[in-house]
């Protein structure tokens, strides 16, 4: 059993690193992004499925509560919480349309859309990401095994390489936490340190 917990320990650190060494460039550009669309009054979308979903809103509430600094609320939104939303739409339309036509209600211009999905295949983050684009709105997508459909439709793809579902889940985890810090420390404490 000790040999297994070390595995997965060592499996863990692998895919994270690998993650962190592929993506550490993009992941700086999606913090900038999201940096930006905040300044200019823009607003943060988030969405997933299943882990992903928990994800979304784990993200979305370290930025609208706080992640480390002190810090006025940043407007960033989990499209995974409103279950009158979610089932309306899943009853009265498709499930695959869950996102989308939140995308579409709320989405504005300017605004970032950050899907997760650890296939890269997900129908309803594909649609959610074709109506991001519509609406002229910035898409990252934070994706596993090869990137999947969704890889090419992003506008930026951070790719955790592994075939292991909780891997991915683990790096995807690391990098939300390695973007909401950088956020913060764009926003609120790289000036201090310029002056």
């Amino acid at each position: 059993m000790e040999r297994i917990v070390q595995e997965i320990g060592r499996n863990c650190i692998k895919t994270g690193d690998t993650f962190i060494r592929e993506n550490g460039p993009a992941l700086v550009s999606v913090a900038e992004r999201i940096a930006g669309a905040f300044l200019k009054d823009r607003k943060l979308l988030i969405c997933g499925n299943g882990g992903s979903a928990a994800d979304a809103q784990h993200m979305a509430a370290e930025f609208v509560n706080r992640f480390q600094l002190e810090r006025p609320p940043l407007p960033a939104l989990a499209l995974t919480t409103d279950t009158s939303v979610i089932t309306s739409i899943g009853n009265d339309y498709s499930f695959d349309e869950v996102f989308s036509k939140q995308v579409k209600a709320l989405g504005v211009r300017g605004d970032i859309l950050l899907v997760i999905s650890t296939s890269g295949e997900s129908k309803n983050i594909v649609t959610a990401v074709e109506a991001a684009k519509h609406h002229g709105m910035y898409t990252v997508g934070l994706l596993g095994k090869d990137g999947g459909k969704i890889g090419g439709m992003v506008d930026t793809a951070l790719v955790a390489k592994s075939e292991v579902t909780a891997r991915i889940q683990e790096a995807h985890l690391l990098a939300e936490h390695i973007i909401c810090y950088l956020v913060d420390y764009i926003l609120f404490q790289q000036h201090l340190e310029n002056d």
